[in-house]
């Protein structure tokens, strides 16, 4: 059965209780990123706030950031960019009782009865998963014409063969729109080209090669050399995988350092500020996002994304898998408040070539 996108149905705001509603009130931020009290803290779901008798939604929201009056807008802003004297939304209640309405449910079909007790309903290494990859194919192929797919990646996947491989060929194939990950992740994977070798260990036997402890900073210099990544890809030194494909077909990739980076790679985000918002660039024109085997950056990326997406003026889900061989890692994103994450616990190097043979 082919995907169908969920229909949004929005509040009525013609009921009394949000006709009777008061306007949001607004204070300024009384310096530069610094927002008042009594501030309102955005969630996940669609916020609605009421100025001047109209309802309006914050269409490009995160949680854990404040609404602010921009432009006859309300726009999520992070505490860090705010400006001094900006009207920053205040009030607490989220029932529309101070024109401010947290609206969770509007993608919910009629659910059917379900048992009080039943065995098996969390998510765990016993779960079955054969749904959940026939979903994904489905909703991939459908987000590759009318989405943008955004994959969030750890090391793991660039150190074998096959799921370089795969990965490269959902690039080819259209299933890519964008990549976020570390300094690792681009590291391994340029010297899976370059000498053939992940950490030293040869991708498809992992086997270790002789010194093998040099090839990924031999590689990480050698780049450093060219000036660029791409540069080093159009020198010829790095023919296939997963970073060869995205320069090689333009797909955007932001890769932000941590404290233990090895060289790193010329484009590597060094300030994690600076970093956040190009990942946050990203995940604002995402639609689905799948995150594989990194928690850090799965809960950084999961912070960021809300449970909606506007499109051409039209409410739609944004959805968020996070994939992990580690119960504990997939959980974990749930945890931090992202609460409409789909956790797969799964290797993930497996993980990504299923998904290739489901799609291609």
């Amino acid at each position: 059965m082919s995907f169908v996108l969920p229909e949004y149905h929005a509040p009525d705001f013609g009921e009394a209780r949000f006709v009777n509603a008061p306007d949001v009130v607004f204070a300024p931020a009384p310096k530069d990123g610094v927002a008042p009290e009594g501030y309102h803290a955005t969630s996940i779901y669609p916020e609605y706030f009421k100025v001047n008798g109209q309802w309006l939604l914050a269409e490009e929201s995160r949680m854990d950031c404040v609404a602010v009056l921009r432009n006859g807008k309300i726009a999520v802003v992070e505490f860090r960019n705010l400006k001094a004297g900006e009207p920053v939304v205040v009030g607490r209640t989220e029932d529309a009782s101070q024109g401010i309405y947290i609206y969770a449910n509007g993608f919910q079909a009629e659910s059917s009865e379900q048992e009080t007790f039943a065995f098996r309903q969390g998510r765990s290494r016993e779960t079955a998963y054969s749904m959940d990859y026939d979903s994904i194919y489905e909703l991939l192929r459908y987000e590759k014409d009318h989405g943008k797919i955004l994959w969030v990646m750890g090391p793991a996947c660039a150190f074998d063969h096959d799921s370089r491989a795969a990965f490269a060929a959902l690039v080819r194939g259209g299933y890519v729109h964008g990549l976020l990950a570390g300094n690792a992740l681009a590291t391994h994977d340029l010297e899976a080209s370059y000498l053939r070798t992940a950490l030293g260990q040869d991708i498809y036997t992992q086997k270790s090669m002789p010194n093998g402890h040099y090839n990924h900073i031999d590689t990480l210099n050698a780049v450093r050399n060219y000036g660029s990544t791409a540069a080093f890809i159009q020198a010829g030194k790095a023919t296939d995988g997963i970073i060869y494909e995205c320069v090689t077909h333009n797909i955007p990739y932001v890769l932000v350092g941590s404290v233990r980076d090895d060289g790193p790679l010329p484009e590597v985000y060094g300030n994690v500020y600076e970093g956040q918002d190009a990942m946050r660039a990203l995940v604002r024109e995402a639609t689905t996002i799948i995150c594989m085997a990194s928690t850090l950056h799965t809960v950084a990326t999961g912070n960021m994304t809300p449970s909606y997406r506007v499109v051409d003026g039209v409410v739609r889900p944004v959805y968020f898998y996070s994939v992990d061989i580690s119960e504990f890692a997939v959980n974990k994103l749930r945890d931090r408040g992202s609460l409409s994450v789909r956790t797969i616990v799964t290797n993930v190097q497996d993980f990504v070539v299923n998904v290739k043979k489901g799609v291609l």
